[in-house]
């Protein structure tokens, strides 16, 4: 289970996430999910480049540092697209589309990131 709170924004980002941090689960991402609901994200590790080919959905996407600081973000970042390459970012968060404009999300940000 993922958790992520936006410490800089006293927010809750993720409440019950998953984790991605092998080739395959990296891979499989979140192709063919229909619906993420508020709280739902998944955390992708290491990665610093996303595509949303094969999904069904827009996304928000998060680009953290190795310290789990917003280094960029993508806001509804429609299917059948890619981020860009940061090359800062060591980890990307994927998160419901409008996460970012709700929570005020900036580059900057200090999140924590918790996975029991």
């Amino acid at each position: 289970m993922l958790r992520v709170d936006n410490v800089t924004r006293a927010a809750v980002l993720v409440d019950r996430g998953r984790l991605a941090n092998n080739f395959w689960t990296r891979l499989r991402g979140l192709m063919g999910v229909r619906d993420l609901p508020a709280g739902d994200g998944l955390l992708l590790k290491p990665a610093n480049q996303i595509h949303t080919h094969f999904m069904a959905i827009p996304i928000d996407v998060l680009y953290l540092d190795a310290e789990s600081r917003v280094v960029d973000m993508d806001a509804a970042l429609p299917p059948g697209k890619f981020g860009r390459m940061r090359r800062k970012a060591r980890a990307v968060l994927e998160l419901p589309a409008g996460v970012i404009q709700a929570h005020g999300v900036q580059p900057g940000d200090q999140l924590r990131v918790t996975v029991s």
